[in-house]
């Protein structure tokens, strides 16, 4: 069984819904309440966990009735918790949601616990480091953390997989330890010091940030696929063609599937197809958690959509 741990960040996301936006001193009637469980680390080890890793989380949760969203999250998901800290001093990582009948909204985030995420708690877990296949971290996290779990997999032999969402620019120390980065295209551009929609290309770009030491970059370009630059590889993977209903878990359900997939031994160009095929998958359910799929409904998914190529359109 592939071994993957994931050092990164949890958070529960609050929603509510209205006709229109409050004005400040206003009270308003919202509805369609709704909670659960988020963040990048904790979606990426639970999508893992779905696709037959033995994942684990390392990361920070407060001592509140929001640590036991995640909690529960991890014991019906079989998602390892050994290295999660606990802490009286701030609270569990959250997000307040209102989204407006034209399905606008406005996002309040207190990152909270996570914030106390240092490379301290990512040595506390370096046994279980040492015996991974993939060490993953996001930036939802201090760099410093993230940094420190890229440095801790490559000394320990494993492949180090950054996700760097949200991004910002990063110092050229943390790229020599990052055997894949996996930025979308804003991200990528983000990364370099960049405006978001810099019309710079995306191979230029990437070539770039390998220049600067990461070893290969796998930029994911929505329905136009995801570039792959590497010492030996320079190609785009196709994303299979779904109609979107939420977009909001696919990032996560990539790296979960790219990094099941390396584990597993395949090519890296068979790893980041998966990944793509899990990203996909996900856009075809609403929510983040119940669009992480299962191995087996994701290997229906890629039978159904070569099936559905070999047709052809009518």
């Amino acid at each position: 069984m592939t071994r993957i741990t994931v050092v990164g960040s949890f958070a529960v996301g609050l929603t509510i819904r209205t006709e229109t936006m409050p004005v400040f001193g206003q009270t308003i009637i919202g509805s369609d309440f709704d909670f659960g469980p988020g963040g990048k680390g904790s979606n990426q080890a639970v999508g893992a966990a779905r696709l037959g890793a033995e994942a684990t989380l390392v990361t920070c949760l407060g001592r509140d009735q929001l640590a036991g969203v995640a909690d529960q999250l991890y014991a019906a998901e079989g998602v390892k918790t050994d290295f999660i800290e606990r802490t009286g001093d701030r609270a569990t990582g959250a997000g307040i949601i209102v989204l407006n009948a034209d399905g606008e909204n406005f996002i309040i985030l207190d990152m909270g616990a996570n914030e106390l995420m240092d490379a301290a708690i990512v040595d506390r877990a370096s046994e279980r480091i040492a015996t991974s296949d993939i060490v993953m971290s996001v930036l939802e996290i201090p760099v410093a953390a993230a940094h420190r779990a890229m440095e801790a997999g490559k000394a320990a032999g494993a492949r180090t997989i950054l996700n760097p969402a949200p991004a910002m620019a990063l110092p050229d120390t943390i790229f020599a330890h990052v055997d894949y980065l996996t930025p979308n295209e804003s991200e990528l551009r983000i990364l370099l010091g960049l405006a978001p929609d810099d019309p710079t290309g995306t191979q230029t770009l990437a070539a770039e940030l390998r220049r600067r030491g990461v070893g290969t970059v796998v930029a994911t370009m929505g329905e136009n696929g995801a570039l792959v630059l590497g010492d030996d590889i320079d190609l785009v993977v196709p994303t299979p063609r779904v109609d979107a209903v939420d977009t909001t878990g696919a990032g996560d359900a990539f790296n979960a599937g790219l990094a099941v997939a390396l584990g597993e031994g395949r090519p890296l160009a068979d790893a980041v197809a998966f990944g793509a095929a899990a990203g996909a998958h996900a856009c075809t359910r609403l929510g983040v958690i119940p669009s992480l799929a299962t191995g087996t409904e994701l290997e229906t998914f890629v039978a159904d959509q070569a099936g559905n190529h070999a047709e052809g359109p009518e």
